[in-house]
């Protein structure tokens, strides 16, 4: 996917617009942030970037939600798209070039021109539908998209309410006169829609007549929306407004719209792939504008404990009250670092808390606390020159010089997660450097004080190096460890450099970086509420497991542990003996292990890169003393320990000697 940003000056980004019928929950705010971390990751790459967020502000949801509230629509969304959405995404730092609002006078006016556009060329006809409408979609349905519930009702998905019969005269575009059209540019841009799998979706829509799709509704009884240019006794349907309003911005701005549809990277949620991958190039076809460059489609995120989340469940995130309980940054950092597009993502005050322990308070913060201070104590708060560097300082300065590549190439490539994670591993291995430097012992000779100044010069400019690196994902947080630097106003692009950082510089300290919320080890959401100045964040919590049993990759702090430490953990040969997917889990295997004459239950998050029957047979290292925990209903006996590499590819920890099942690893 490279060469898709990479040579291109230009950068085009935009997320879905949000219903504005209710307040946003946690996967408007993950979609946002990781919106927002993209366009900047694009900005410090030196690329001249647009982004697009709004409100989607018409409909029949939008006036029975006025209706209920005993307000008018416009009352309403005024109120949801300034102070509910608007308010949160500034308080998230999130960094959209505009917002568009789908009420505004200049969108309106975009739409009725290609409506009109499309109705003179033919592809829009009037005729009589009956069918199942989705009030919560605002589309008719098949009977194959409906799911049967708990209660035996069928729906579809998402929606509270089973559909409705119903018959109405409309206005018709003819999508399917342009199914054959979609299927084959999808076989030729295999690229179009990321990841992979998503296409392979839609290719799998596409095998069924997709059929025209009804852009009107009749004004008696709809009447919040655009009137259709040719019949004002119809307004547009939501879906035919809404995904116009990514144009509108720069369309209202007297720019060419066939100049941008083609340059842009769509960002949306995996419940709205149809609209977006099947609609939405069609309209654009149909209207002689180019298909868009990339549609970016996220999972969702699920509760700490693996289950969905909602308020009927009690395990939902209020995003207003999370961002007023934690630093902004850790909240962008926790959920960008834990959320993977491909797969649903648990999330919770658990994760963040101890996210933010481990990455963001130890090993972040606290080399920011204790280069300032021994620069500080040593050199009267001056950042020092470099001498003679050893072959340590030259592995350190080639591997600032190659992050910020690394780090581009896998935003490019959508794994944001990996990409923090390539920055978080820089910073460790400064930690690692300072601790095997150890400079307060250097300065206790005067025959080690160039190697000091050399060592402390190094950290300072590591930190600065790293700050660009995490500045997407911390923006409030990195300019604040540069100010402390004594680097306060300074930008940097993400280019490879070293040494600017000028020796002479004045630190100036301050406030803990990161401060821990709880003592380390104790996650928030498993604190008593009366001990925490806020509400607790979700409306239930549950204590996260004593462990993550459900990842493959075990948690990547650096901390120095005692060989008595060591000593209690069970580490046993296991031998898989069964192995199959957990239903309705993307990420999770349920393993039947065997140790010696034992046999376990074990759920691990391996089934992205293992098929269950490959495994039978295997034999692994299991984490045999680790607290039993229950996801998605089954008890888990213990942890799988297995390895990633910077690719995304991902090993189990395994044997060179067969050993026997129950053999103690020392």
């Amino acid at each position: 996917m490279s060469d898709q940003t990479s040579s291109d000056s230009r950068f085009f980004l935009t997320t879905a617009i949000d219903y504005a019928n209710g307040a946003p929950h946690i996967g408007h705010v993950y979609e946002k942030i990781l919106g927002d971390a993209i366009a900047r990751y694009q900005r410090l790459a030196g690329r001249d970037v647009t982004f697009v967020m709004g409100t989607d502000e018409h409909g029949e949801k939008i006036s029975k939600a006025a209706a209920k509230a005993g307000v008018t629509p416009q009352e309403l969304v005024d109120d949801l798209s300034e102070r509910a959405f608007q308010g949160l995404w500034k308080r998230l730092e999130v960094s959209q070039d505009h917002f568009i609002r789908t009420t505004d006078p200049r969108h309106k006016k975009f739409v009725q021109q290609i409506l009109q556009r499309v109705y003179d060329a033919g592809d829009i006809y009037f005729d009589e539908y009956e069918g199942l409408y989705s009030v919560g979609a605002e589309r008719y349905v098949t009977e194959k998209e409906l799911v049967e519930g708990p209660d035996g009702v069928r729906r579809y998905p998402g929606d509270k309410d089973a559909p409705e019969f119903r018959r109405e005269a409309n206005y018709f575009f003819r999508m399917d006169k342009y199914q054959g059209w979609l299927q084959q540019y999808l076989t030729d841009h295999p690229e179009l829609i990321q990841p992979a799998g998503y296409r392979n979706e839609v290719l799998e829509m596409l095998k069924e007549p997709i059929g025209p799709l009804s852009i009107s509704r009749p004004k008696s009884r709809v009447p919040w929306g655009i009137e259709l240019p040719w019949d004002a006794d119809h307004v547009t349907y939501v879906w035919f407004d809404a995904l116009l309003s990514y144009l509108t911005p720069l369309v209202s701005q007297g720019i060419d719209p066939a100049t941008v549809s083609g340059q842009a990277w769509h960002v949306i949620g995996k419940d709205i792939l149809k609209p977006h991958a099947v609609f939405w190039p069609t309209m654009l076809h149909a209207a002689g504008l180019p298909v868009y460059r990339r549609l970016v489609v996220h999972s969702h995120i699920l509760a700490e404990d693996g289950r969905k989340m909602g308020k009927s469940l009690g395990n939902a995130i209020d995003p207003e009250q999370l961002v007023r309980s934690y630093p902004v940054d850790a909240v962008r950092y926790t959920i960008l670092r834990e959320a993977s597009l491909s797969a649903d993502s648990p999330y919770g005050e658990g994760i963040l808390v101890a996210r933010l322990n481990s990455d963001l308070a130890n090993d972040l913060g606290n080399l920011l606390s204790r280069t300032v201070s021994m620069i500080q104590k040593y050199r009267g708060g001056v950042v020092p020159a470099a001498h003679e560097l050893t072959e340590r300082e030259r592995e350190i300065e080639a591997a600032a010089l190659a992050l910020p590549g690394q780090i581009l190439a896998l935003v490019d490539d959508l794994k944001i997660n990996m990409a923090i994670e390539a920055a978080m591993n820089f910073v460790r291995d400064l930690n690692r450097y300072i601790a095997e430097s150890a400079p307060w012992n250097l300065a206790k000779s005067d025959d080690t004080q160039r190697r000091l100044d050399t060592v402390l010069y190094t950290a300072a400019e590591g930190l600065r190096v790293a700050s660009v690196a995490l500045e997407a994902v911390i923006p409030v947080k990195a300019r604040e460890l540069r100010a402390q630097l004594g680097l306060g106003g300074q930008s940097y692009a993400l280019h490879g450099a070293w040494g600017l950082t000028p020796a002479g510089t004045k630190v100036l300290g301050g406030a803990i970086l990161f401060p821990k919320p709880e003592t380390e080890g104790t996650p928030a959401a498993a604190a008593p509420a009366a001990s925490r100045k806020d509400k607790p964040v979700m409306t239930q919590s549950a204590p996260p497991p004593a462990a993550p049993v459900a990842s493959a990759t075990p948690a990547a702090g650096e901390a120095l542990i005692s060989i008595d430490d060591f000593a209690r953990i069970d580490l046993r040969v296991a031998e898989v003996v069964a192995a199959e997917a957990v239903e309705k889990a993307d990420k999770l295997l349920k393993l039947t292990v065997k140790l010696g004459d034992e046999t376990r239950t074990v759920v691990s998050g391996i089934r992205k890169w293992f098929e269950p029957e490959a495994l039978v047979g295997r034999k692994v290292i299991l984490v045999a003393n680790l607290k039993p925990a229950k996801l998605r209903g089954i008890e888990s006996q213990g942890m799988i320990l297995a390895a990633e590499d910077d690719a995304g590819n991902l090993d189990l920890v395994g044997l060179g000697l067969d050993l026997p099942s129950g053999t103690k690893v020392r």
